[in-house]
Formats: C-alpha cells, structure tokens, sequence
C-alpha cells in the first residue's frame, strides 16, 4: 500500500507546485498574463475532466483483468482506452480551435485579456488530444502497479515545463517564442515528450503491445461499455461536486472578503494532507481492484476496512499537526489578525473534516473498484448537495455562524458520506457486480 501511494502522492505534489511555479513566473512577466492563463485553464480543467470518463474505468477494468491473470485483456482494455480518449481528444481539440474565441464571449471575459487567453487556449487546446493520450497513458501504468515511473515522468516534464518557461519568459537560449505564445508552446511540448517517455515505459514494462487493428468490433464494445459503466458516473460525480463548491463559495462571498480570505488559506494549507488522502484512495482502488478480479473478496472486504481506519488515523494526525502550527503557518501569507483568527479556527475544524473525508475518499474508491459505482455516486452526490450546500447556507449565512458554520456543514456532509458508504461496503453487494465475466476465475494471487 505504503509502495503505492508515495510515488502518486509525490506525482500530484509536482503537479500542484508547478501549477503555482507556472503562476510565480508568469507574475514576473504581467499580471495581465496570469489572469489570461488562468482563464483558459478554467475551460482545460473541465475538459480534463471529461477525459476522466475513460480513464477512471480504465484503471479498475485493468486491475480486476490483472488480477484474474488475464493480461491479455488488459492489454485489449489498454488498447480500447487509449483509442477513445485519442478520438475524444482529437475532437476536442478541433472543437476549441473553431469555437475558442466564441466560449469567451460567453464568460464575458474582459476585452484586455481575450486576446492573450485566446492564444493560449488555441495553441494548448489545440493539442489537448496529446494531454488526453497521456492521462490515459499514466492511468494505465499505474494500474499496472508501477506507480514510481509515472512519477519519474511526471517529475520530467516539470523539469522540462519549467526550463521552457524561463526560456520564454526570460528570454534565454534564443528560444523562437516568446511571453503567453512561448508559455503555451512550453506546455504542449513538455506533454508530448511525457507521452513518448510513458509509451516506452508501458512497452518496456509491461506485457502491453499496441495493436489496435486486432481488436475485433465486439471486444471493442464489450471493453468501452465496461469503462463507460464506471467512467461515466464518476465523471458525473466530479462534476456535480465542483458545481456544488463553486455555489457554496458564492455563500461564502456573502460573508466578506476575509471569511472568503481566511477558506483560502486554510484550505491551502490543508491542500498537502488531502493530496495524500486521494493517493491512499487511489492506491485502495488498483489493490482492491485485483483482490476482486481474482474472486478473493474476504480479503478485499478485510483490507478495505483495514485502509479506510488506517487513512482515518494518518489524515487526522496530520490534520492536528497543521492545526497546532495553524498560528505560524497563516502569518506566512497574511498579518491580518482577523483573518489569522478565522483560519485558525478553520484548520482546527479540518481535524473533524479530514478524519471523515479520508473514509468516503477511501470507501469510495473501493466499492468503484469492485466495480459498485452508481450507489455511491448518488451516496456522494446527493449528500454534498442536500447537507453540504443547504447546511453552508443556513449555517452560515442565514444564522450567522460565518466560516465555522459552513465547516461545520462541509464536516457533516463528510460523516454522513463516511457512514452510509461504509454499510454499502459491509453489505458485500458489491462481490455480485461482475465487469469482466469472473464466473471463469478461480481465487488465483492477485499479484
């Protein structure tokens, strides 16, 4: 467990820091320019996470197949996954170089910074089917169990991502672009060469062999219905989740700039300790998933338990850790006692938040690579909005309590989460769902 989530936690860490990198050096070069960039990553952000439907189905068909040892359908699923989201990307990217200009006058973005998000939409957007290509790529080694490489490459192309930019923006070694152009070319670079390193570590590594034109038309339904099935509602359940925050930040702006100030920072801070809890939940969906497919569910259904205690303890440990040094770290960004005193308040709450947060997190992704995916996905959905939302507004707005009221709504909507996904997975319905016909496996090792 422990040998998988390090090498993910650290490849989201490097993705995280140089999204903030990418802001510092671009602050250097124009203001103008980082809200330029900024509102084009809005619109790749929610592209992303339509690329998400296939990859998130990719990862437990794959583990389920390699778990009952049938590496050849991994290898089809591999094959299926890669093409979709190729053919999806394609699209997209088609779809942004005609229409770009037209989805800015949509969000009514200002006439300064059109021209500069524009050309930095069209060139990344543009090539978005290489980024779609690439978190497949990743998925698929990952659920291969080979969670280092994919953090080596990852660390790779920020290497690279980072040396484009200074390149660019500093206008060192002649570099042929330059300011959001160079910015945008640097990325699309940086990408491709992360795609052609995966390839070869997939081909290296695993038994995978790209051969497309093998796969007959049925196989080709029977492995895209399969990802279809898990992708689609996980999608969905992203979806309505980021819809629910951004209309809860629209309470909180109710509140004032510095209870709006004060959930930033804290949630910044805390942004370490719940990048490590979706490591161990994504780690808890590759081992889960291979326990399934080789029909051992006694053990599935013990370690599932034995993982969600054990991020539970980690997250609120954690959690009390950065609230004992809530004082110092807040005075790092800001000197303004009030929002000192609200964001402090905030991270003590996290230690409740984040306890409950790792057990849906954890249970979640567990029953989704068992293959049980709409009943959480409604467990989760409907939760966020009918506690989350509601409880924010009342709590926070209409009774007055501020931040601390809409915590305590976010802390409530967590448990309920925890508790309800927890008797779906003591129920063991789950061990009835079959993705991969595993009536014909036989309780083989799963690795």
């Amino acid at each position: 467990m422990f040998a998988l989530t390090w090498p993910i936690f650290i490849e989201m860490l490097l993705g995280m820091l140089m999204g903030n990198i990418d802001t510092f050096m671009l602050s250097h070069y124009s203001d103008q320019a980082v809200a330029s960039v900024g509102v084009a990553n809005q619109i790749l952000f929610f592209i992303n996470l339509m690329f998400n439907v296939v990859s998130a189905g990719t990862s437990i068909i794959i583990a389920q197949n390699l778990g009952a040892g049938r590496e050849k359908s991994a290898t089809e699923v591999a094959s299926v996954a890669i093409v979709l989201n190729m053919l999806f990307g394609i699209l997209v990217s088609g779809l942004l170089l005609g229409g770009g200009k037209f989805v800015f006058r949509l969000m009514n973005i200002p006439e300064e910074l059109a021209p500069d998000a524009t050309t930095y939409l069209l060139i990344t957007g543009g090539f978005v089917f290489i980024e779609a290509v690439r978190l497949t790529l990743s998925t698929i080694i990952r659920s291969y169990g080979l969670t280092r490489l994919t953090m080596y490459v990852a660390l790779g192309i920020n290497v690279i991502h980072l040396g484009g930019n200074y390149a660019v923006l500093y206008g060192s070694f002649g570099a042929p672009f330059s300011g959001i152009t160079g910015v945008a070319m640097s990325t699309v670079l940086s990408r491709l060469i992360g795609l052609v390193l995966l390839l070869i570590l997939l081909r290296i590594k695993t038994d995978f062999t790209w051969k497309p034109r093998e796969l007959r038309g049925a196989t080709i339904r029977t492995h895209a219905s399969a990802l279809f099935k898990i992708g689609i509602p996980t999608a969905g359940e992203s979806f309505f989740s980021t819809l629910a925050q951004i209309c809860i930040t629209s309470f909180i702006a109710l509140l004032g700039t510095q209870a709006l100030s004060a959930k930033i920072y804290a949630q910044n801070i805390g942004m370490f300790n719940n990048l490590f809890t979706i490591s161990l939940a994504l780690a808890t969906e590759i081992l889960i998933g291979r326990y399934v497919g080789a029909k051992l569910f006694d053990d599935a259904y013990r370690r599932g338990k034995i993982y969600v205690r054990a991020a539970a303890m980690l997250s609120a440990g954690s959690a009390l850790l950065i609230a004992l040094s809530s004082s110092f770290l807040i005075s790092l960004f800001t000197n303004n006692e009030v929002i000192i005193s609200q964001a402090m308040q905030l991270l003590w709450l996290a230690v409740l938040l984040e306890s409950g947060r790792s057990g849906n997190l954890i249970l979640i992704n567990a029953l989704r690579a068992a293959g049980d995916v709409k009943v959480p996905v409604y467990i989760s959905v409907s939760s966020v909005w009918i506690v989350s939302v509601s409880l924010s507004y009342v709590l926070g707005v209409y009774f007055g309590f501020g931040m601390v009221g809409v915590y305590i709504a976010f802390i409530a909507d967590e448990w309920i989460k925890t508790f309800l996904l927890r008797r779906r997975w003591k129920s063991r319905r789950w061990e009835r769902i079959d993705l991969i016909g595993r009536d014909q496996v036989s309780g083989i090792s799963p690795f």
